[in-house]
């Protein structure tokens, strides 16, 4: 596992990691929701049962399975805070705080096992799924972490913009649309004022709400694209 130093209590943390050879790791809508609701359900330092879980949900909310879990159920002794996070088709970002000793390591882990026995056992696949152990890297405050949030949140624009960052965004409310309406991020959730996607409950709102100016308007495209561009400058 690559990090620039260990894990600390309270201290933030930028994670991630890609697919074997730069393979997609999600595949359609159900591989990206299982992800989502592994991040919400790993985040504790009791023992986990998914299969348990979905077979106590099952017949909720129509069917909604997943739906019902991030709507009923409670994560108790959380492992970490989640501030942000963006699931792309060969990779992932989470931003977290981590809140125990041993949280963060102890959150990844769930949650890659989970996801790679789920993976493997639905798309027959065998071998590696992640391109070695987690990656990190530790987080201050302030400008780089204001930088942070906007290039987790714009990532998946590489999905409808492809070369975006090398030849821009033409059309700035299309790209806010975009993001507003792209399930496997955080941002729909951080831009809602109202009626909160059941998704939400995957981030921490305290926690968030405690970085105060360090957290950027993420309703505002041209704000987030001009802290984005500052990249050359924090690295």
């Amino acid at each position: 596992m690559l990090r620039d130093a260990p894990f600390l209590e309270n201290h933030i943390y930028h994670i991630y990691n890609r697919g074997a050879h730069k393979a997609d790791i999600f595949l359609d809508h159900l591989d990206y929701a299982r992800f989502q609701l592994l991040l919400f359900i790993a985040n504790t330092s009791d023992r986990v049962h998914v299969a348990n879980l979905i077979k106590k949900h099952k017949n909720r909310d129509k069917g909604l399975t997943f739906i019902s879990i991030f709507k009923n159920e409670v994560t108790e002794s959380p492992l970490v805070d989640i501030l942000s996070y963006t699931l792309m088709p060969n990779h992932f970002h989470i931003v977290l705080r981590q809140r125990i000793e041993g949280g963060v390591t102890e959150y990844m882990r769930k949650i890659s096992t989970a996801y790679t026995m789920h993976f493997n056992t639905r798309h027959l696949h065998s071998g590696a799924l992640f391109q070695g152990r987690f990656k990190s890297k530790h987080v201050g405050g302030g400008d780089y972490l204001r930088w942070l949030f906007a290039y987790v949140a714009l990532n998946p624009l590489d999905v409808r913009f492809p070369g975006w960052k090398e030849n821009g965004v033409t059309n700035q409310a299309e790209a806010l649309s975009f993001l507003k309406t792209y399930q496997f991020s955080s941002f729909p959730d951080m831009v809602a004022k109202q009626n909160p996607r059941p998704e939400s409950a995957i981030l921490s709102s305290f926690a968030i709400a405690e970085m105060g100016e360090d957290v950027p308007d993420f309703a505002n495209i041209e704000e987030l694209f001009r802290i984005e561009a500052t990249s050359l400058e924090l690295i």
